[in-house]
């Protein structure tokens, strides 16, 4: 579980982050969503300590990320999975060679055991026998499932997803959040996704926060995000015609 106790966080006289306090729950996606300019990318960045926040606390179970030395944060950090908006694959490394990247980094397995995990993690995401194509030879959606084998590469605790369907067309973005799901449930990790896909929130939204301007202005479920009577969370939620069947 990921915990968070007033975050709060300023660029210059702008304050982006207004005392947020959410938790973010173990074996289960756990979505932010919001309005461009709402502060939830700067929430997400701020929880796994690419920005260090102005007040509050970040708790990843019982250890307090927020405060830790930097030696600490980067061991907290091997816990860690990011899947990048885009990708972010290395367009001049093979797929084998992306998704050991990780390993390369931060292990000292042997280039067997390093290859064992690479081929596991691509069979995970049905992705077998890809490992010498280039990301130029394969689809968009082929490069999210390899950027979330290399995710997932270290076993980590924790998995941060920005936008994962960015740029995929509608079909392939459904098969991306079933995988996300299921990888989060049979590994049981803490999976946090910051998306603006509402498609995404009503397939495999366990928990929604909803950010507007810089503060957490509601949270609940799937089912219970169609059911709310929040304003600014209906002007959001309800802005496309797809949406508005679903309320109807």
């Amino acid at each position: 579980m990921i915990e968070l106790k007033n975050i709060s966080k300023s660029f210059g006289t702008n304050q982006v982050l207004k005392g947020i306090s959410a938790y973010f729950e173990k074996g289960k996606t756990n979505l932010i969503i919001g309005q461009s300019g709402s502060g939830k990318t700067v929430l997400l960045k701020s929880i796994i300590g690419l920005h260090d926040i102005d007040e509050g606390e970040i708790f990843y179970g019982d250890r307090e990320f927020s405060k830790m030395p930097i030696k600490g944060k980067k061991e907290i950090r091997k816990e860690l999975g990011m899947l990048f908006q885009g990708g972010a694959l290395f367009d001049s490394s093979t797929v084998e060679e992306n998704v050991r990247f990780p390993l390369d980094m931060f292990t000292d397995k042997t280039m067997e055991e390093k290859s064992d995990r690479v081929n596991y993690c691509l069979a995970k995401v049905n992705l077998v026998n890809a490992n010498h194509l280039y990301p130029s030879e394969i689809s968009g959606g082929m490069q999210k499932r390899v950027a979330i084998a290399r995710a997932i590469s270290l076993n980590p605790r924790y998995l941060f997803c920005d936008e994962p369907n960015s740029g995929l067309d509608p079909r392939t973005a459904i098969v991306i959040d079933q995988l996300i799901k299921e990888l989060t449930v049979e590994f049981d990790m803490t999976t946090v996704i910051n998306t603006h896909d509402m498609n995404s929130v009503i397939e495999i939204g366990d928990k929604i926060i909803y950010i507007y301007e810089g503060e957490k202005w509601w949270e609940g479920s799937k089912d219970e995000i169609l059911k709310t009577d929040n304003k600014e969370l209906n002007d959001f939620v309800f802005a496309s015609d797809l949406m508005r069947k679903f309320r109807d």
